[in-house]
């Protein structure tokens, strides 16, 4: 194999150890995943690429369903000046002394 990049032929493959993490809000209930794959390394210009085995692209990066939260249901305005009106309504006029 060739590089891409400055099509050198001195391109060595070397196995390596990887940790990879789903992006996401549901990062944390997720475990990271942890594929060997091989990495290819030009020698000459450093240029590196590496693929995610089948058995993990499969299992692991399949796509999530996405909960939603209910979200609180606020009082309507109407619901907000009924209720000053009915505090204003409860109020009395205090005596002043003279």
């Amino acid at each position: 194999m060739s590089c891409p990049k400055c099509n050198s032929e001195s391109v060595s493959t070397i196995p390596a150890e990887i940790r990879l993490y789903r992006n996401g809000p549901r990062t944390l209930s997720h475990p990271p995943m942890y594929p060997s794959p091989d990495i290819k390394i030009c020698l000459d210009c450093g240029w590196s690429e590496f693929t995610v085995p089948d058995s993990f692209r499969t299992a692991w990066l399949k796509p999530q369903p996405v909960r939603v939260e209910p979200q609180p249901v606020s009082p309507s305005i109407a619901q907000k000046q009924s209720a000053v009106a009915a505090q204003k309504s409860s109020l009395r006029p205090m005596p002043v002394a003279v």
